[in-house]
């Protein structure tokens, strides 16, 4: 997988290091038969719901792609 672009609304990495030990305690009490496969990365998930939460989908925050970009 190749790395993304940070977007404005990424968690800082002095930020992860506060909060990870919190989403990752969280993640191991929900581990075991009958629970799905981790497919994403915490970090990522929070940079997805910072994303939401920050955004009201200014210029500056519209995806990365360049196909959404050359139609605007």
């Amino acid at each position: 997988m190749t790395p993304r672009r940070a977007y404005c609304s990424d968690v800082s990495d002095a930020r992860w290091a506060l909060i990870e030990p919190v989403f990752v305690t969280w993640r191991a009490a929900r581990s075991g038969p009958g629970t799905a496969a981790r497919v994403h990365e915490l970090r990522e998930i929070v940079n997805a719901i910072l994303y939401v939460d920050r955004t009201g989908i200014p210029w500056e925050y519209l995806p990365h792609v360049p196909a959404v970009q050359d139609r605007l």
